[in-house]
Formats: structure tokens, sequence, C-alpha cells
């Protein structure tokens, strides 16, 4: 971890917008926003983008990339700690995962998404254990959520807007909560630390991973057994059973590929739902599995940075070779943040060749455009969001945001908040 924090308090904020999607130039906030980034309904395109160890949400105009407003999650942060620093065992988790998964520092924002009416921010936020709604105008805190156990993870919403499902990372469990009023109404089982959640298109699946003790330093192959249980799910989002629970390491051996692990990290979904790309711990690439022979079909490596090909095991981010993964929207190219080897890449679905982006220091996740054409990447280390052109494969924007961005999602808020 060393020599990431190196890099990581070495690293250099790109400051410039290039502007080369849109021509948007120096104007103001609002005038970013523009008719170009209108929708139907009042609303506008935005990037939202997490700054981990800030505990803020920027959000970003789509097209035009300037930061319309910039949102402190952790407004009750005060609080929180007096809490925590009253129970000792809250208070041994809460300085665990700061050392051991959060650098030397708190994890205040994880993942995050917006409303349906486009007003409200539902974040999860890890060393607070919890999840809050929050209101995009006033800041205000609308309704806050503990998790079981220590610590909340990656979310995913539904495709109506009604339902979030949280990784409980302790717990093993997702929950379900109700958006509107923060209860949760349900859970399922996960492996150990439970992770990525995404819904199918209709809403009627939840495809679900778990990644094990990843801040553990028993790294080996021969160790593995040691992370805990590792599974890829597929969920009924209705009733909440787990309808296939699938050992990816064990698949990825039975196709050819012995010691990889089990633990899936981001994932993508092919448009007609029957191939997934997984990324596993330790891998510098992504694995296509077939949903319907339910077999590894194709395995793409990618190069190793010089960095990463110096780097041991124990010396990974949690244990992410790669951690970022999207796809276009016509279904034909993956996006790739290649974490310990600070880059990005464009990769044909259909002959896994690539084009290669240095980035900066820790490339930590990748999301597509709400239309499907531009891949947006966090740089972590740089606190910078990297924007790369699926048609033309190049980089065609680069602005900065707040401390440690991690996840980034697309959304639709309601115009006049920013008029």
């Amino acid at each position: 971890m060393s020599v990431l924090r190196a890099r990581i308090a070495a690293g250099l904020v790109v400051v410039s917008v290039l502007g080369l999607l849109n021509g948007c130039g120096e104007g103001s906030s609002v005038d970013a926003v523009g008719t170009a980034g209108s929708t139907a309904g009042g609303k506008v395109e935005v990037l939202l983008v997490g700054n981990n160890w800030d505990g803020t949400a920027d959000i970003i105009s789509v097209p035009g990339y300037q930061n319309l407003k910039r949102i402190n999650i952790v407004p009750d942060l005060e609080e929180r700690k007096a809490e925590i620093y009253l129970n000792p065992v809250r208070l041994g988790y809460y300085l665990a995962i700061r050392q051991l998964i959060g650098e030397g520092h708190d994890q205040l924002v994880d993942d995050l998404f917006a409303s349906k009416d486009g007003r409200t921010l539902f974040v999860s936020r890890p060393s607070l254990a919890d999840v809050v709604a929050i209101d995009i105008d006033s800041g205000e805190i609308l309704w806050r959520t503990p998790v079981a156990g220590q610590r909340s993870d990656h979310m995913a919403i539904s495709p109506d807007g009604t339902r979030l499902a949280v990784s409980a990372s302790t717990a093993n469990v997702v929950h379900m909560i109700d958006t509107a009023t923060g209860k949760i109404v349900g859970e399922f089982e996960s492996g150990d630390s439970p992770h990525e959640n995404n819904y199918s298109h209709d809403g009627k699946r939840i495809f679900h991973a778990s990644i094990g003790t990843v801040y553990t330093p028993l790294d080996s192959p021969l160790m593995s057994t040691t992370k805990g249980d590792r599974y890829f799910q597929i969920v009924d989002a209705e009733t909440l059973q787990v309808l296939r629970r699938i050992d990816m390491g064990q698949k990825l051996a039975e196709a050819g590929y012995p010691d990889m692990s089990s633990a899936v990290r981001p994932m993508a979904i092919s448009p007609d739902e029957r191939f997934v790309y997984v990324q596993v711990s330790f891998f510098h690439g992504f694995v296509e599995y077939d949903l319907e022979t339910d077999k590894v079909t194709r395995v793409a490596e990618l190069p190793l940075s010089e960095k990463a090909a110096g780097l041991r095991r124990d010396e990974y981010l949690l244990d992410s070779a790669h951690h970022g993964l999207a796809m276009n929207g016509a279904g034909t190219k993956l996006c790739v943040a290649g974490t310990m080897s600070d880059y990005a890449a464009i990769v044909s679905r259909d002959t896994f060749e690539y084009t290669l982006h240095p980035l900066g220091a820790t490339t930590y996740w990748a999301t597509s455009s709400q239309d499907g054409k531009y891949c947006y990447v966090s740089v972590a280390g740089d606190d910078t969001i990297s924007v790369i052109s699926y048609d033309s494969e190049k980089e065609v924007a680069r602005f900065p945001v707040g401390d440690h961005p991690q996840r980034a999602r697309t959304a639709q808020l309601d115009r006049t908040l920013f008029d």
C-alpha cells in the first residue's frame, strides 16, 4: 500500500476541461447546462461523482462538464463520530476500515444515485455504516438508515426508482431499502463482503457479487480459501430468492484457467443479458461468462504497466488489479479501468483488441454516459474524471473533482435546482 500512497500523494490534478464534445467553453454553471443537456420533463442530464475521502458529491453538467454543485454528504459527521467513539465495537471497526480499506482515510461516500424526480441523492457512507437520502436543493438529510454490521458499500437502484439494493459488507447481506421512507423492506444472503449490485433492464433480477476479505495479506492462490465465500449471484428482485449462485474461480478452472480468484469485482452485462463480463481479483483483464450455457467462454488479458509489473500481490489496492468495467450502448465495446496500471482501455467485445489510455494514479471506476457513447473513468489518485469516446477511442475531456473520486453515476435532475 505504501507505493500507492506515495503515488497518490504525488498525483497531479488536471484542472482544464478540453470541452471537445460540445464547445461550451468557459461558460457559467447555468450556461453549461444548456439546451443540449436538457431532457424531457424539465430534467437535465448530469454526472454524479462521489468523492470518497472528501465526503462530498459533485454534480457535473453533461455536456460541458462544469461543476454545477458540490454537496456535503456528511453534514452530520460530528454527531456520527460521537456515537462511534462511545461504542467500543463500532470504534474498532471504524478505525480498522480507515486503516485497512481507506488507506488512512475515512470512507465517506461509496455509491450514489438520484431519485426519479431528480431532487434527492441516495448515498452509501461506508465508515458510517449507513445510507442517507439528501435533498439536493437544501443539502439536508431526509432520512438515514444504518445497515447491518459495520460498513455499507455498493448499491443499485431499481429501474422504477423505488428500491435500493445496498451491500452490508460485514453482515454478508444485501438490504432492500424503500427510497421514499428509508425503511429496510427485505434482504438476501451473500457471500463474504457483498460488493457489486446491478438490476436487469426489466427490474426483475439483481446481479450480485461478493469479494471476500480483500484487506488481508494472504493473497497467494494457495491461501485463496482464507478469503471466505465469494459468489456471483442472480437474485429474484421481488422474492429476494437466490436463483443461481456461481463460483467464478471454479468455472474458470473448468475452462482451463486454474488458480484464478472467485472474487467478482465490477461487471458489465450485454444488452441481451446473456453474457456478463466480470473483473476478478488480481487479474489484469476481464472474463466473459455465458449465462445461458453456464460457462466461461473467453478471457481477455490486458497488459501490466511497468509499475504494476513490479508489485507484489499484497501491494495491490484491496486485491484490485483492475476495478471498473462498463459497456457502450451498442454492446460492441467495453471500457476498463486498469487500476494498478493507471490506465483505461477501450476493448472490442468481438476481438478483444484494445486501445490504452494512461490516465494517472489509480483508475478506479468506469461508467457509460446515458447515450452510451462515452465512458467516464474515475482517476482517484489525481482527483479527476476522464471522458473517453467509444467511437474514436480517444480521451475527449478531463475535469477536476473532489478528493478521491470513486463511484460515478449518470442521472437526470430537476432543472429548477440549477435555474
